[in-house]
């Protein structure tokens, strides 16, 4: 295994999670929310408002396509499982690891979806946008942890095992 790629929705805990994991497995980590806020000087709220959903994926999916990184807890922005491109090329850099929490953890935990920058697609409903969501990250993940009541370390221990049973050794 050279990378590990959190996947799964916002406020699933993959930047708090990843920084654990990457900590725990002595792997460098990377978030890309803040490398693409980093790349066009906004935040993700400012890049959807100024440029729009579309454009947004667009710009996620290209950074995404073109990371190259060894041996890194990669946290992705919960959108990014909208560029086939880059979930493509982050399953032949590491294994993709679904974070799975159901809808009402997500919205405890979420808070203002407008000012955290969440990327609907064009979906007017957060429950709907959750359950397609859903579906693309089951299609992409090599490994589901459902992270449902865990806390963040015990969301690190339950990755650390699904990556032992998948025959990954973090």
């Amino acid at each position: 295994m050279d990378n590990i790629v959190l996947i799964g929705m916002p406020a699933a805990g993959k930047s708090t999670v990843g920084v654990l994991l990457a900590k725990s497995c002595m792997l460098g980590f990377t978030d890309t929310d803040l490398l693409l806020q980093g790349k066009h000087g906004a935040t993700l709220c400012d890049l959807i408002d100024t440029h729009g959903e579309d454009a947004f994926l667009e710009m996620e999916n290209e950074l995404l396509s073109s990371l190259c990184l060894h041996r890194h807890v990669i946290a992705t922005g919960g959108s990014a499982v909208y560029g086939r491109e880059a979930m493509e090329h982050l399953g032949r850099i590491g294994t993709l690891v679904y974070l799975k929490l159901d809808l009402a953890e997500i919205l405890r935990r979420i808070g203002n979806i407008h000012t955290r920058g969440v990327v609907l697609h064009h979906r007017a409903d957060f429950a709907q946008m959750y359950e397609e969501r859903c579906a693309l990250y089951e299609q992409y993940a090599h490994v589901t942890v459902d992270c449902t009541g865990l806390d963040a370390e015990g969301c690190v221990d339950a990755i650390v095992c699904a990556l032992k049973k998948h025959g990954e050794e973090p």
